[in-house]
């Protein structure tokens, strides 16, 4: 299985992992950046990842620094029990890589895929959560148009969740390319025949957010991550929509300023101190090569920090 790492040049310019000795990359995935920065270092590297089988393939991978590399299965957003259990107080370079790896997107049993049959599932680890199952067959007609909307940011979000109660009150939706096609009919026909992606893009995207609570993670882990980075330390993200993007703005915004009261408020009265620089004052993309190689980073954004 071939394994392409989104903007592995530009993650190894900004983090610099020559410098680095203690490094946290929090969605391992199959270890493409990992073996890149372990390669560029001589840094010890801690690895989290939610899929079983994903880690196991990357610990393959990372066999020849297998002596500076420790492996954890678990969330992202619990990387300080990993921390701590390395007894680590403190890391000098972080990697997220929010994207679905291709193991998951090209694998039919995992669910992710409107283009492979498979079972309605999307959970990026087994022990974890309801599958989609549960959701597109047991949700209420609001709640599965909130999601839509929501996390897929689809305009036709009620004609999608209206089209899906109705399928199931006549038989259970039970695999993947049966909701794709739901979803696809449920598009007005012009509307279908002029689409860019495949109609039931956005509403996979959704779902798998919500069966994965993708958001809550990465809410609770900039709530930690900046305690954990040392001075001049390096915090790259990679995100593949909008809405984690928008999050990750929005923190990194708010924690590169010193006062966060309002304008009318002359004396500072919430006490909050910036605790990073913003190097990255826009998202970096993937080149034209790039995405010639690798369609799949053609969606990627890197912002990247520095703890003050």
């Amino acid at each position: 299985m071939e394994h392409i790492p989104v903007l592995e040049k530009e993650i190894l310019f900004w983090l610099e992992p020559e410098k680095r000795k203690r490094i946290l990359d929090g969605t391992l995935g199959l270890g493409g950046h990992s073996f890149s920065l372990l390669k560029h270092s001589q840094a010890r590297l801690v690895g989290i990842d939610l899929d079983s089988q994903a880690l196991e393939l990357a610990r393959q991978r990372l066999t020849p620094f297998a002596d500076r590399v420790h492996l954890f299965e678990g969330n992202y957003a619990d990387f300080d029990l990993f921390l701590a259990e390395m007894g680590w107080e403190k890391v000098d370079g972080v990697l997220l890589d929010l994207g679905v790896s291709s193991l998951q997107l090209d694998s039919a049993a995992k669910g992710f895929s409107f283009l492979r049959d498979g079972p309605l599932d999307m959970r990026m680890s087994k022990k974890e959560g309801e599958s989609a199952f549960f959701l597109v067959n047991k949700a209420s007609f609001e709640r599965l148009k909130e999601i839509i909307f929501e996390f897929g940011e689809e305009p036709l979000a009620g004609r999608i969740a209206r089209a899906i109660v109705e399928a199931r009150s006549k038989k259970t939706i039970e695999t993947t390319l049966e909701l794709a096609e739901i979803v696809s009919r449920a598009y007005p026909a012009k509307r279908r025949r002029e689409a860019r992606n495949h109609p039931a893009t956005k509403t996979f995207q959704a779902l798998r957010i919500a069966v994965n609570k993708e958001l809550d993670s990465l809410k609770r882990f900039l709530d930690k991550i900046f305690s954990y980075l040392a001075p001049q330390g390096r915090l790259a993200i990679i995100s593949f929509h909008s809405l984690e993007d928008r999050i990750v703005k929005k923190v990194f915004k708010k924690e590169a300023k010193d006062c966060l009261c309002p304008p009318e408020v002359v004396i500072c009265q919430c006490g909050h101190k910036k605790q990073i620089k913003i190097l990255t004052n826009k998202p970096i993309l993937a080149g034209e090569e790039e995405v010639r190689q690798n369609p799949r980073s053609r969606s990627a954004k890197l912002r990247v920090a520095e703890k003050i």
